[in-house]
């Protein structure tokens, strides 16, 4: 599978860089978006090649790389440039100006921060739900069983409170009455889980579906506290994009058939 550019919750400013680049070169080879979306859905010859910028919560790195792929292949000349960071990252650089053409967020949350200042192209549509796993290395050297147990003595990392994966994990020890004392709160759910799986902590609360992509590098502890708090997953187009159309066409694939396909075989929850 070929890879897709990326860019990570560690470097943000390069966001901005990047699809600031690609716009740039964009409005200087395109002469209008109709052209544009024409060449690369294969109703004309010799458009220019066009960049379509997802944004896209961590959590959705191996799906979306699937779905990016799919979407090349059905549109001639079009790479998708997938960017994976925090939803709340995320939205911030949008808000800030980043040029993007759609936005996948972990949470609602921070699909209305997007919505809240207009910045939408679409209305957001939800496509997939998931929940919270305890992960730990391979040995679990310090024997967690239990949500409860996260609440001892051991090195316990979680998401960020503003983060979708944070809101949820405070959500849920709260409603459990277990008073969680992480050694360090990440700023995505793919920190947390590179925290676990490097051995710096002992146990990491992130998604069920980062459990299951990190195979046997982590183990899964299930704990049926975590169904009382379901993260649904929203998706939009970005209100100032260039291939409005297109970022649309990618919308439609995630929320039809085949990208529901997708995402349940990565283990995401319907919406």
């Amino acid at each position: 599978m070929r890879k897709h550019p990326r860019t990570t919750v560690g470097l943000p400013r390069l966001v901005g860089l990047v699809g600031l680049v690609a716009t740039a070169t964009l409005l200087a080879a395109c002469g209008s978006d109709d052209g544009a979306a024409g060449g690369a859905t294969g109703d004309g010859g010799g458009a220019e090649p066009v960049t379509l910028t997802v944004f896209a919560a961590s959590s959705l790195t191996a799906a979306f790389e699937d779905l990016a792929d799919q979407f090349e292949a059905d549109h001639d000349g079009v790479t998708v440039e997938l960017s994976f960071a925090g939803s709340s990252d995320l939205v911030a650089q949008i808000q800030q100006g980043a040029p993007a053409d759609v936005f996948a967020s972990a949470d609602q949350a921070n699909m209305d921060k997007l919505t809240g200042e207009d910045l939408q192209g679409s209305d957001p549509v939800e496509f997939a739900t998931n929940t919270l796993e305890i992960a730990v290395p391979p040995d679990n050297p310090a024997g967690v069983e239990s949500l409860q147990d996260l609440g001892g003595d051991l090195n316990l990392v979680v998401c960020a409170p503003e983060v979708p994966c944070g809101a949820a994990a405070q959500q849920v020890a709260a409603d459990a009455g277990v008073e969680l004392k992480p050694v360090s709160e990440e700023q995505s759910v793919t920190d947390v889980l590179n925290k676990v799986t490097s051995g710096e902590a002992d146990a990491g609360l992130v998604y069920v579906t980062d459990v299951a992509a990190a195979g046997d590098a982590v183990e899964g502890i299930t704990f049926p506290e975590a169904d009382s708090v379901v993260n649904v997953y929203p998706i939009a187009t970005v209100g100032d994009s260039e291939h409005a159309g297109l970022a649309q066409e990618f919308v439609d694939l995630v929320t039809g058939g085949e990208g529901q396909k997708v995402l349940d075989g990565y283990g995401f929850g319907a919406p």
